[in-house]
């Protein structure tokens, strides 16, 4: 077997990146994904493509923030683990897979092929995610009227809000980021995501039950793909009331009041409790997203 060349790409070459199956669908899924061409990479044995690697960023970031395409050949695992271990950056690793994935032999086999080249390369699993799409024909969540929606400007409410929300969390991003600096950390997380996206602050809202408690926040947002649900969290001493709904519905006529032709959600395949507010405020699950990070980023335990 002929040694592998890694390669990245430029303007006059990204066509190179197409030469490769896509058994996963990812043409499909990114395609409002803006990649920029010396993000992507290559390996190539034999002048074919075995393995290839997106990195992702928005348009104003310095450096990608994630990989979110990547696809190896078969047998080919350890062609893709040297693309991932040869990159300059080491960053977030996000796997999307059609619905089902698990019970269609041949989509299974592509799937597990790009997780061995992960971990080979020395990633370990986060969290395995669904990822949802409201379209007009679901029809509008009703809202409930339990709650009261305003703008907040002051990102110290955010905070403290956030603060509270990860006190008490299943989301596995804020537990991974609990484990490194605790819950302030976490909160900013939250709050630079929030911000990099290019959507209005002014969309952020806080609800308060009638009898003027902070019950929880929800933000609206465009990430660069489009309109997404951006976060939505109930304060631990409202929980139980279903509330997480309310703001979900909320956050969903927003986006509509705003123009949004559908809206896209995610949530963590253990999040039972958000899962089911998705499935009633209809938003059908439309894939499956599996996350990874450098080994030395991720939970040991992973």
């Amino acid at each position: 077997m002929t040694d592998t060349v890694i390669r990245a790409l430029t303007a006059s070459d990204a066509s190179l990146f197409d030469a490769h199956p896509d058994p996963l669908g990812a043409r499909e899924s990114h395609r409002r994904t803006r990649f920029r061409p010396d993000w992507k990479r290559v390996a190539l044995r034999d002048g074919e493509v075995v393995a290839r690697g997106a990195w992702w960023g928005g348009p104003d970031d310095p450096e990608p923030v994630n990989i979110n395409w990547f696809d190896v050949a078969e047998g080919e695992e350890e062609a893709g683990a040297a693309l991932l271990r040869s990159a300059p950056w080491q960053v977030e690793l996000e796997i999307n897979l059609p619905g089902g994935w698990r019970e269609d032999p041949a989509l299974r086999a592509a799937a597990e092929a790009r997780f061995g080249a992960a971990r080979a390369a020395g990633y370990a699993l986060l969290v395995e995610r669904f990822l949802y799409r409201w379209t007009p024909e679901q029809g509008l969540p009703e809202r409930p009227g339990r709650l009261r929606f305003r703008p907040e400007p002051d990102d110290e409410v955010f905070r403290d809000a956030l603060r509270r929300i990860h006190s008490v969390t299943l989301d596995a991003h804020a537990l991974r980021a609990i484990e490194e600096g605790g819950v302030d950390l976490a909160a900013q997380q939250e709050l630079d995501f929030f911000h990099w996206c290019p959507s209005p602050r002014e969309w952020w809202q806080v609800a308060h039950t009638p009898d003027g408690d902070l019950a929880g926040i929800h933000v609206p947002a465009h990430n660069p793909s489009g309109p997404t649900v951006g976060f939505i969290g109930v304060l631990p001493e409202h929980r139980g009331h279903g509330y997480a709904y309310d703001l979900l519905a909320e956050c969903t006529h927003v986006l509509v009041e705003q123009g949004a032709q559908y809206v896209s959600g995610a949530t963590d395949r253990g999040n039972f409790p958000m899962a089911a507010n998705f499935a009633k405020a209809g938003f059908p699950v439309v894939g499956e997203r599996v996350n990874f990070h450098p080994a030395d980023q991720a939970d040991p335990a992973a």
